[in-house]
Formats: structure tokens, C-alpha cells, sequence
């Protein structure tokens, strides 16, 4: 008697898979349910914020709290005509970086549905998020121009570490650069759009991105736990070690040296001031807290990855 062997779906091959946040999600399902939430609760940001509105006299770019220099000896002594400059251009920097890290995004998520089903909802989700993705990006570009302060593109040296990592990034590795970049400006901007001491203009495009945002990080987080369950175990390993060293880039990229001289202070004090200052290592630590948990639980911080983390200062 002949035996016919049976070929398993993937969903049959991975039924049952469980890591430390319990059953892995159906991929499908999770795709189809952002799918139908995109197609409610998407924005255009051309149509939705007021851009020609002028700008609140006294009103801060972003939260004082959320400012490099907050509570440093430079902060203390800055006027607040220079502290509110200050805020304008870091909100920038942060945009600029912002637009940096979406384009690096959206090449990844080209990359890893290549060669999936084109037909399916995950990789449906994938291009619904590009589009999403590139409307914040000009979002972005719109804010810069808008608060007349000029663009400010990461060093060379990361640009050029942004490129090498998106060619040789593995799926596991993609998928945690991008929570990293999401999730610690998400918190950021959580706290930004209902504060009223904000620009309205700079609250509006925070409150759309943190509701887009929510759905990448959900695609993103349940993607990832599915890699690191699947995947082999030097990509994982692979995946620990350029997690560890995006953290220290993206740490360092975070604040732009040249804001400091745009608004006529001293670069290198004020660096040297941001490093030493326990209430922005504590602000970048709570930030980065929700991710980092996430990303222990599920096997990315270990070994050497984690040393890396710490010493990008994201993880206490």
C-alpha cells in the first residue's frame, strides 16, 4: 500500500508555535485585521492640518521635558526665547531623522515581500504601509519648511551604515530596526499631542502619525516573533548583533550636533552636557523600555547584542 505524503501549508507548519508572549498569531488574520483598520483610520496630511496657520507666539515645537538640554547647567542659563529656538529645530532633527529612517523602512518591507504571494493580506499590509510611509515622510518635509528651519540630514557615517545595513539586513534584523525606530519617537510623540503648551501644527502631525504608527508596530512586532521562532540560528544570532549596533547608531543620530550651533550655542558643550545629563538618559531609557522588553522576551537581548544595547544607553 502507497503512502501519498502530505505537504503542510506554513500555517499547518506553524500551528502550535509558542513563544514566551504565548501562541504565534495566524499571519493572515493579523494582516486582514490592519487592513481593515487602515482603510477606517487613514489620514492625509495635506487635507487634515491647517499649514497655512501661523505659529502660537510662546507655544513650544515639542515638549521642554522631551528637549536634549532639559534641566542641563546649558538649559538653566539659555533665555526662553533660545530654549523654544531650540525645540523648533530639534522637532527638525527628529523630523529629518524621521524621513531617514522611513525611506531605510520602506526598503526593507520591498525587500521582504520580494518574493511572497502578492495576492496575500500580509504583503497587501506591507504596501498599505509603504503608502503610509511615504505620506509621512513629505508630512515631515511639510513640518520642516513650515517651521523655516533647515533640514538636517544624519553624518555621513551613518548614512553610509544606513545603506550597508538595508543591503545585508536579514528579515529578523529589518523587523527590529524598525520597532526601534518606531517605538521610542512613538512614546515621544504619545506625550506630545495632547500637550497643550505644543504648536497645534506640530500636535496634529504627531496625533497622525502615532495612530498609523500603531499598526506598523503591531505588523512589526507580530512579524518578529514569527522570525525569531523560524528563522535559523545564525540569522538570529546575525539579528542580536546588528540590533545591538543599529541601538548605538540610532542612540548617537538622535541628537544633531548642528541644532546646538543653529541657535547660537556651544557644539561640544552642549554634547557633552546631553551625555552626562541623567533626566535624558532616563528619557530615552522609558522611551525605549516598551521595545526593550518586547525584544528580551522573545530572545533578541542576548550575549554580546545585549552589551551593545547597553551601551547605547537605550537599555538600563
Amino acid at each position: 500500500m502507497t503512502t501519498t505524503p502530505t505537504t503542510l501549508t506554513e500555517a499547518e507548519a506553524l500551528d502550535g508555535l509558542r513563544d514566551a508572549l504565548g501562541l504565534l498569531k495566524d499571519r493572515e488574520q493579523v494582516a486582514e485585521r490592519l487592513l481593515t483598520s487602515s482603510a477606517k483610520h487613514s489620514f492625509d496630511p495635506d487635507k487634515e492640518l491647517d499649514w497655512d496657520a501661523p505659529f502660537e507666539e510662546g507655544k513650544w515645537f515639542w515638549p521642554p521635558e522631551l528637549v536634549s538640554l532639559y534641566d542641563t547647567p546649558l538649559w538653566k542659563r539659555m533665555s526662553e526665547e533660545q530654549r523654544l529656538l531650540l525645540s523648533r529645530h530639534e522637532v527638525a532633527a527628529l523630523a529629518s531623522l524621521g524621513i531617514w529612517f522611513e525611506i531605510i523602512l520602506m526598503q526593507l518591507l520591498v525587500r521582504h515581500i520580494y518574493d511572497k504571494a502578492a495576492t496575500s493580506a500580509h504583503v497587501r499590509y506591507a504596501l498599505t504601509e509603504i503608502e503610509d510611509e511615504c505620506r509621512h515622510s513629505k508630512m515631515f518635509a511639510r513640518l520642516i519648511t513650515a517651521g523655516g528651519t533647515p533640514w538636517y540630514p544624519v553624518s555621513r557615517t551613518h548614512q553610509q551604515l544606513g545603506r550597508l545595513f538595508k543591503t545585508i539586513s536579514t528579515t529578523p534584523g529589518s523587523f527590529t530596526a524598525t520597532l526601534l525606530g518606531e517605538e521610542v519617537l512613538d512614546w515621544m510623540q504619545r506625550l506630545t499631542f495632547p500637550d497643550e503648551r505644543v504648536q497645534p501644527l506640530v500636535r496634529g502631525v504627531t496625533r497622525i502619525h502615532v495612530a498609523e504608527e500603531a499598526r506598523h508596530v503591531r505588523y512589526a512586532r507580530e512579524e518578529l516573533r514569527r522570525q525569531m521562532m523560524t528563522a535559523p540560528r545564525w540569522s538570529q544570532g546575525f539579528t542580536r548583533l546588528t540590533s545591538g549596533e543599529f541601538a548605538r547608531v540610532f542612540s548617537v543620530a538622535f541628537v544633531n550636533p548642528e541644532v546646538y550651533t543653529n541657535v547660537g550655542l556651544d557644539k561640544r558643550e552642549a554634547l557633552a552636557q546631553v551625555k552626562a545629563s541623567g533626566h535624558r538618559r532616563e528619557v530615552m531609557q522609558t522611551g525605549a523600555k516598551r521595545l526593550t522588553d518586547f525584544l528580551d522576551d522573545i530572545g533578541v537581548l542576548r550575549g554580546v547584542g545585549r552589551r551593545m544595547w547597553r551601551s547605547s544607553g537605550l537599555l538600563a
